[in-house]
């Protein structure tokens, strides 16, 4: 009966496949889309938004902002140079005028959440000189699948290339921080890091959490708290305010605060990285980080922040990798 039921599935999937290809597309590369930015708490200042399931009512109006998607394929669907809606529950989101405007009750917001925030995060990469002046990161299509993992939480694997995005409580595709982080992961992969130790993932744990923050920051600007990491997420696991579902501020030192756990160790990572940007500013900061990551052997935090200082001297001067140097050294890196 199991295999009955899963070649019916087969063949249904077939045949919406071949349906869907003979849809007309849209011709052009921009479209237009509503996005939480990066999402409703961190936007908005409002602690006590709280999931009710999925509702519309839930966000107010004023949490959704109107943005152009760029690089789309002409499909007519969120498929482009950067990023591909890969499959999703609910109906993919389609439209041969590429308007993708939607709200969160609707399965296709999430899909275009992941499409826009990991294009823009594509784009902010190369901006830094990645792709032209200095090796490429990432510069594929990044395949997301959205709402597939039926628990409250995500993840990025390099062997199927992809990254999924779970749901349950605030589904994990509304909070661009979370979409962000994910994204740092595979940002990883395609730079050949290596996952070898606990700190190699605390390591990019951190980064994850830092790559969420230096984005959103570029592309939104300035928030009142932005060392607060998936501020809408977090409103479904957290009772304290403000809800976080980790910060970049929590003052942790190495080697006295690791205590094996990949995500609480990143803390102390991703605060080095944060004070790294505050002290040179994010483009020679995120600059200097990526072109460092390069290679990186699953070694200690030591061994990668050296890789970051050598690569900040190259890339800015002594005087930058003395102030990279001090980052790391506040926090017992080096």
């Amino acid at each position: 009966m199991k295999r009955a039921l899963v070649a019916v599935a087969a063949l249904a999937l077939v045949a919406a496949s071949a349906a869907y290809a003979t849809k007309p597309g849209s011709g052009s590369s921009t479209g237009t889309a509503l996005v939480f930015a990066p999402n409703p708490v961190q936007d908005l200042g409002i602690q006590t938004l709280t999931d009710q399931k999925d509702a519309a009512r839930a966000v107010p109006q004023d949490a959704y902002h109107s943005v152009t998607l760029t690089d789309l394929d002409g499909s007519g669907t969120l498929s482009g140079k950067w990023a591909v809606v890969r499959s999703t529950t609910g109906t993919p989101a389609y439209s041969t005028t590429n308007t993708f405007v939607y709200d969160r009750h609707q399965d296709q917001f999430e899909q275009v959440m992941a499409y826009y925030w990991i294009t823009e995060a594509q784009k902010y990469i190369q901006s830094l000189g990645f792709g032209t002046t200095l090796r490429p990161v990432n510069m594929r299509p990044q395949a997301v699948r959205i709402n597939q993992w039926g628990v409250d939480n995500s993840f990025a694997t390099d062997k199927q290339d992809e990254i999924r995005f779970g749901k349950g409580g605030v589904d994990d595709a509304e909070d661009a921080e979370v979409i962000l982080h994910e994204y740092g992961h595979a940002i990883h992969f395609s730079q050949g890091f290596q996952f070898s130790t606990e700190q190699a993932g605390a390591i990019s744990e951190g980064f994850g959490d830092y790559w969420a923050v230096t984005v959103t920051e570029a592309i939104v600007g300035a928030s009142a708290d932005p060392e607060c990491v998936a501020d809408w997420d977090s409103t479904s696991y957290t009772s304290s305010e403000p809800h976080c579902l980790r910060r970049l501020d929590e003052d942790k030192k190495y080697p006295t605060d690791l205590v094996g756990e990949v995500h609480a160790d990143g803390e102390i990572w991703s605060q080095a990285l944060w004070d790294i940007r505050n002290a040179i500013g994010n483009v020679k900061a995120d600059t200097a980080i990526l072109q460092g990551q390069f290679g990186f052997d699953g070694g200690t935090m030591p061994a990668l922040a050296s890789d970051i200082v050598a690569a900040a001297k190259v890339l800015y001067g002594q005087a930058t990798a003395n102030a990279v140097t001090a980052a790391f050294h506040d926090r017992g890196i080096l």
